[in-house]
């Protein structure tokens, strides 16, 4: 679909002059603050493309691929992108990156931003308050080829690549259950993920596979932040688990401190497995009994190609990839 959004037009919407709107987007002083603010508001609404994207869209190729991922701070997502930027760079393009902080508005003007580079295409990890795909899958309609990776879209038929846990949670009970384990909690990510849906269903199916016993009050959805996964704890505790299975490394380093502040010797009072297996854990004197590898690299390097590809073609049929994974013991 080709964007006739011009600046007259916004000038139209709004009833001012063009100049006023060709300053505003310019982020001119001469322009008062709010006439700024309300232009830019409405060029975002409008889809309109600035003279620099247009510039670019008229020579084809920026040579640029967008990157979105909820945070810079996990190792997870960062080897990732050291493994797309690989493919990547070989074939001449070169990364942004963009981080939404697991924030559906902040992913929105991530998007925009990408949008307004005309980058050539949009690898995206998918924000904890994601509530619809629209904002992201609007990105084709400006030619911006689209891939999703490890948090993607539920029940779409799209370009994604994630882990396919199952394997791996399969292993990681079945070693819980022969430390002697008969008690199995669960700390989850947000609801809204399609990755804490993966797991959680893995996790039932292992309790009723090797007949452990669990209930509501062990199985706990957190935001992934430390406090709120303290603030999941007690009721947890109170269950008196012998075992807790977390979302991530990060989420079972945060319950393993949490703890040892209530007294409570992790690994020993009660055990701890996980998923990610990610670098930092080999630093922790006491890190989670075993953690499911989930291959960032390979995600990335799989996600990138299937991003070339698409530069390639752009009309070629959704590709639906999982990674397997695999338990490793501590």
């Amino acid at each position: 679909m080709t964007n006739t959004t011009t600046i007259k037009t916004i000038a139209e919407t709004l009833g001012i002059s063009i100049s006023t709107v060709s300053r505003a987007l310019q982020n001119n002083p001469r322009i008062g603050i709010k006439t700024r603010e309300l232009v830019q508001k409405t060029a975002v609404q409008l889809n309109y493309l600035p003279n620099q994207a247009s510039h670019l869209l008229r020579k084809k190729s920026t040579r640029i691929i967008g990157i979105m991922v909820p945070t810079l701070n996990e190792e997870f997502f960062c080897q990732i992108i050291d493994a797309v930027e690989e493919v990547v760079r070989e074939k001449g393009y070169y990364l942004q990156i963009f981080q939404s902080k697991d924030i559906e508005t902040r992913q929105l003007e991530g998007l925009n931003h990408f949008k307004y580079l005309r980058v050539e295409g949009v690898l995206v990890s998918l924000a904890a308050e994601t509530s619809k795909i629209e904002a992201v899958s609007d990105l084709e309609k400006f030619g911006i080829p689209v891939v999703y990776f490890d948090r993607v879209p539920r029940n779409k038929m799209v370009h994604k690549i994630k882990s396919n846990v199952d394997l791996g949670t399969k292993e990681a009970i079945e070693f819980l259950r022969g430390k002697g384990v008969e008690k199995l909690a669960f700390i989850n990510g947000p609801s809204l993920l399609d990755t804490s849906d993966d797991r959680l269903n893995g996790y039932l199916r292992g309790v009723m596979t090797y007949n452990l016993k669990t209930s509501p009050n062990m199985i706990k959805s957190t935001d992934l932040s430390e406090k709120s996964v303290a603030d999941a704890l007690p009721t947890i505790l109170n269950e008196k688990p012998d075992a807790i299975f977390t979302f991530n490394d990060y989420i079972a380093l945060y319950a393993m401190e949490a703890c040892k502040k209530k007294g409570i010797k992790p690994n020993k009072d009660v055990l701890f497995v996980s998923y990610g297996n990610l670098p930092f854990t080999k630093y922790m004197d006491n890190p989670p009994m075993a953690s499911v590898e989930q291959y960032p690299e390979k995600i990335g390097k799989e996600a990138a190609n299937i991003m070339l590809e698409r530069l390639g073609e752009k009309d070629t049929e959704p590709v639906q990839i999982l990674v397997d994974t695999k338990l490793i013991i501590h």
